[in-house]
């Protein structure tokens, strides 16, 4: 913090803060002080702050993780950024960002055989790829294949190898059992009014938005091919009127 005085300073993962560190930073935001480790002695310093988190602080501070007096300090702007499952049309430009970065970090160029690459995008931005860890999912996938693929070129048996390396971590974070209960958002009454094939469509589509931030982004990933060929589109207004149609509304799923 002393090094930030008159500048900028971003805490990454302010939610993971405990409750000694977050009253140190609030007092450092309020007073201008704070108290270097291993000093009795309170130093000023005056800086902007910009924090980033994955959590919902809000629910967090009713959890009591986190402090409200802290969380009201902080929050005078906020900007809510999609995750990598919610921008799935940003998977391949990020694909060639990593390459990139691991061949500056390692000094070696790796590159995708054209079959291997059209794979592995087309795994990329399915909806078996949930990308649970984000961008750090991406990052680790492409490491390994770099790391593994002979003669700096990544072949079709790296992608399949690391495809099945992903859906097997992916599917050992989220039980079938958890997932399913999620989605049952009907009762065994209402689900009894539709057909099977309405029900499992549902599902997936409940799915899709319990895992996306906002309505735009479902949307967007439920219409990714119809919404190319529309002059004009709403996905949002689409997934609502899908929604309505079984008496469900956005934040009843999502809340």
């Amino acid at each position: 913090m002393k090094e930030a005085d008159k500048g900028l300073i971003f805490l990454d993962e302010i939610g993971e803060l405990g409750l000694d560190e977050q009253a140190m930073l609030l007092r450092a935001l309020e007073d201008k002080t704070f108290l270097p480790l291993g000093s009795d002695k309170a130093v000023q310093s005056d800086f902007e702050l910009i924090a980033g988190t994955n959590r919902d602080l809000r629910r967090e501070v009713a959890a009591g993780n986190f402090r409200d007096d802290l969380l009201a300090r902080i929050n005078l702007w906020t900007f809510s950024l999609p995750g990598l499952a919610e921008r799935r049309e940003d998977i391949a430009v990020n694909l060639d960002f990593e390459l990139d970065r691991f061949a500056k970090s390692h000094r070696r160029q790796v590159r995708f055989n054209k079959e291997a690459r059209e794979a592995f995008l087309k795994f990329a931005r399915s909806p078996e790829a949930t990308w649970s860890a984000n961008f750090r999912d991406l990052n680790a996938a492409v490491t390994r294949m770099a790391t593994l693929a002979p003669k700096g070129r990544i072949s079709v048996a790296c992608v399949e190898a690391e495809i099945a390396r992903l859906a097997h971590g992916w599917k050992s974070v989220t039980s079938p059992d958890a997932a399913a209960s999620k989605t049952q958002v009907l009762s065994d009454e209402q689900r009894a009014e539709w057909d099977p094939f309405d029900l499992a469509q549902l599902d997936y589509v409940l799915k899709v938005c319990q895992e996306s931030r906002t309505l735009s982004a479902a949307g967007r990933r439920l219409f990714a091919v119809s919404r190319t060929k529309r002059s004009i589109t709403n996905d949002a207004d689409r997934l609502k009127k899908y929604l309505a149609r079984f008496g469900l509304s956005w934040n009843e799923i999502t809340g």
